[in-house]
């Protein structure tokens, strides 16, 4: 039987109405086989922790994802798969950071949440949590199916780092645009083999240092060269991400690519991702709009997430590497989040 840690972080899954009150409140999860007897059906152990303090997803940051991912690490040897039980605001960073704090993963990490908490009747989290569970302790000749960082939602399973949340009412609230389906679940959970990485055959890396010294740049029209210098301004920043339209581009004033050539050459890394959601990533040099900034050193961040770059970038810092090799890794798969 395997053995699957269950590791509550606090949001909407975990609140239950007081009966006598009507209030919701957090709900205790040592009574998860009274509130969620199919438990008992799925062939594995599950044991239960909250990591305190709870916190609302919006609070997360990089203390959270270390002190997270060292709670994996910790109990690594002694489980076959990990469930997280997150906020949906940010479970897509989560996700990411993840992805880079767990070097060498080669057992299960699904984060699940839902849009209504676990004590209303019409709730998404009891089929969240126990297909996530499902999912985790799911091996096939003595293999994980899926040994990496994942995201459960609404009978689909994503890789973690190429998600964002696309809506804030419909229980479908994931996307995952530019990568598909690791799984989908309905009568059967049809496994989409050929895009699941591999187990790692390392020992698992537990890294503990992220730099948040990064700010993101979401270019509109009109937008002034005064706004562009205070954010390229903002003391101590090491990168920035600047989300373009479409495929990259960006303003062609000379204002605008002198402040930024004046930054980079000060040393400031600027990466370029694509504020579209639905598909597609940036290509520099595509269109006249965005050749400049080719040329004066803004970086492509290819097809990767706003999510997955803030992660990736403070990871990058966090491990004290040099301005050239930053820039040399961010157009690189690390853990697949980038085509």
């Amino acid at each position: 039987m395997r053995k699957i840690l269950v590791i509550y972080t606090g949001g909407t899954i975990g609140m239950i109405k007081n009966q006598q009150t009507g209030a919701l409140e957090p709900f205790c999860f040592d009574n998860i086989y009274e509130h969620l007897p199919m438990l008992r059906l799925i062939d594995a152990e599950v044991h239960i922790e909250e990591m305190r303090p709870l916190i609302d997803s919006s609070d997360a940051n990089p203390d959270f994802w270390i002190k997270l991912a060292k709670m994996i690490y910790q109990h690594y040897d002694a489980y076959d798969g990990f469930v997280i039980l997150h906020g949906t605001d940010t479970m897509s960073y989560t996700a990411s950071a993840l992805c880079y704090l767990l070097e060498n993963l080669s057992k299960p990490v699904i984060l699940t949440g839902s849009q209504l908490p676990l004590g209303v009747m019409r709730t998404d989290g009891r089929e969240n949590i126990l297909n996530s569970i499902e999912i985790a302790a799911d091996y096939r000749d003595g293999r994980p199916m899926v040994p990496e960082v994942c995201l459960y939602f609404k009978n689909a399973l994503y890789r973690g780092n190429r998600t964002y949340k696309a809506n804030a009412e419909q229980f479908n609230a994931f996307e995952s645009a530019n990568y598909p389906k690791l799984a989908e679940v309905g009568v059967n959970i049809k496994y989409n083999e050929h895009y699941i990485r591999p187990a790692s055959k390392e020992s698992l890396i537990l890294h503990q240092k992220m730099d948040d010294n990064i700010a993101i740049l979401k270019l509109y029209p009109g937008i002034t060269l005064q706004a562009v210098q205070a954010v390229l301004d903002i003391p101590n920043l090491r990168a920035l991400i600047m989300e373009t339209y479409g495929s990259g581009n960006a303003p062609t004033s000379g204002t605008f690519i002198s402040a930024l050539r004046n930054a980079i050459d000060k040393g400031l890394i600027i990466v370029n991702v694509t504020q579209c959601k639905g598909g597609g990533g940036v290509e520099l040099g595509k269109y006249k709009t965005s050749f400049q900034l080719g040329k004066i050193g803004v970086i492509s961040g290819g097809d990767m997430t706003t999510e997955a770059c803030v992660a990736k970038l403070m990871y990058l810092l966090g491990e004290g590497l040099g301005n050239e090799e930053v820039k040399y890794w961010i157009p690189k798969a690390l853990r697949g989040e980038i085509s």
